[in-house]
């Protein structure tokens, strides 16, 4: 099998680094089943992951959320989980947050098309990186809403990054 690509979060503007941790998920280590989709023939908990972050930059006024899969067999990889407008004081958020009634923030449709996270579903054969990223936003709330495309929140996040922090694991079926 040839090397996988870069990162999609290395194509993205440079920008200061965000330390993110989590008490569920560590760089290059398998999700647990507790993180895994739970449909699809599989059945996992469906839960996102203990996230949290520091080293903040002054004038960060909100924070988002993503989960995303760059080895899905689509032209643009998938969304798993596109969680925004996260007030400025929070900086860590619980396991299972991703709910559809997440107590703050908005969440916009992943590409399973629900509001909330959803967990790693890839088809048999590779394992997939599943980037949990953390971006400072220099602006209190995007303006979006749970309609607004994936790619549209994606790009709203990028153009209001102040900071940003991932921790990447990895699943195979």
């Amino acid at each position: 099998m040839s090397a996988r690509p870069p990162l999609p979060l290395d194509f993205l503007p440079p920008v200061p680094s965000l330390t993110v941790t989590s008490d569920d998920v560590r760089d290059g280590e398998t999700l647990a089943e507790a993180h895994v989709f739970n449909d699809w023939g599989m059945t996992g908990g469906n839960l996102s992951p203990h996230l949290r972050w520091s080293g903040a930059p002054e004038g960060t006024l909100s924070y988002a959320v993503t989960c995303y899969d760059p080895d899905a067999p689509t032209q643009g990889g998938f969304w798993h989980w596109l969680l925004f407008d996260i007030p400025a004081d929070v900086t860590e958020l619980p396991t299972g947050f991703g709910t559809a009634d997440a107590k703050f923030g908005g969440q916009a449709r992943n590409d399973f098309g629900v509001a909330a996270y959803g967990g790693a579903a890839p088809p048999p054969g590779w394992p997939h990186r599943y980037i949990f990223a953390v971006h400072a936003l220099g602006v209190e709330s995007l303006g979006l809403s749970s309609d607004t495309p994936a790619n549209v929140v994606g790009f709203n996040i990028t153009a209001n990054t102040l900071a940003r922090g991932s921790i990447v694991p990895v699943y195979e079926m």
